[in-house]
């Protein structure tokens, strides 16, 4: 059985419109695929993080604290798709990646959060991905693919259907050097998974009928990154 690694973005998963009806859909096409598919999803932090962490920033904390306030945010996002996801998936995030390799003898699905500071999710995801030797990492996010640029402010930037991962490195820059960062994908994840040789699928990650062409290998309408 082919292992995929699926990054959801805290964006997708609690935007704070329409969470449930998402989430409960989410679940049932988790649950579906993962009879074809071992599925480790590690869950981002989103909006709620950013507004503890900008919060904790004006009152003076330091970023690790800021760090650890938004690790304990996408924590929080796992323990709610688990709910979701009710037995096929385990209730409490893994913490670590051994952790989460054994948890995957016992669960179709498993859920994972952030897991230390400085890491975003989508680290975590790409390091997992190297882990568990997943076939593919897909990138469930608030865009629908890889753009030339930020599609939010330009409105005519070029949405890229397939790239190399040095081409996503040199788009993503160096790296973030605060907590929280609102960016399409890690640029030291992109190195991780270039590294390992590990395809990337980036997919909007509320156009589930995308998620599932991305986790099951087929078509989608989204970015694939590849050697």
């Amino acid at each position: 059985m082919e292992r995929v690694v699926v990054s959801l973005g805290g964006s997708v998963l609690v935007p704070g419109d329409g969470d449930a009806p998402y989430l409960s859909h989410l679940a049932e096409t988790l649950a579906d695929l993962s009879s074809s598919v071992k599925i480790f999803a590690v869950t981002g932090g989103g909006k709620i993080a950013r507004f503890y962490i900008e919060t904790g920033r004006a009152l003076g904390a330091r970023e690790r604290r800021l760090d650890e306030l938004g690790i304990e945010i996408t924590r929080m996002n796992a323990r709610l798709l688990g709910i979701a996801l009710g037995k096929a998936a385990n209730a409490e995030p893994a913490k670590t990646y051994t952790e989460a390799s054994r948890l995957a003898r016992r669960h179709p699905i498993v859920l994972m959060g952030g897991t230390a500071p400085g890491w975003t999710t989508d680290r975590v995801a790409a390091s997992l991905a190297r882990v568990v030797r997943a076939d593919r990492l897909v990138n469930a996010t608030s865009v629908d693919g890889v753009y030339s640029e930020d599609p939010k402010s330009n409105p005519f930037a070029r949405r890229f259907e397939r790239i190399t991962h040095k081409e996503l490195i040199d788009l993503m820059g160096a790296g973030h050097e605060r907590a929280g960062p609102a960016i399409v994908f890690d640029p030291v994840a992109a190195r991780v998974i270039s590294q390992a040789s590990i395809p990337l699928l980036v997919v909007d990650g509320r156009d589930l009928a995308a998620l599932r062409g991305a986790i099951l290998g087929e078509p989608f309408h989204g970015t694939t990154v590849t050697g």
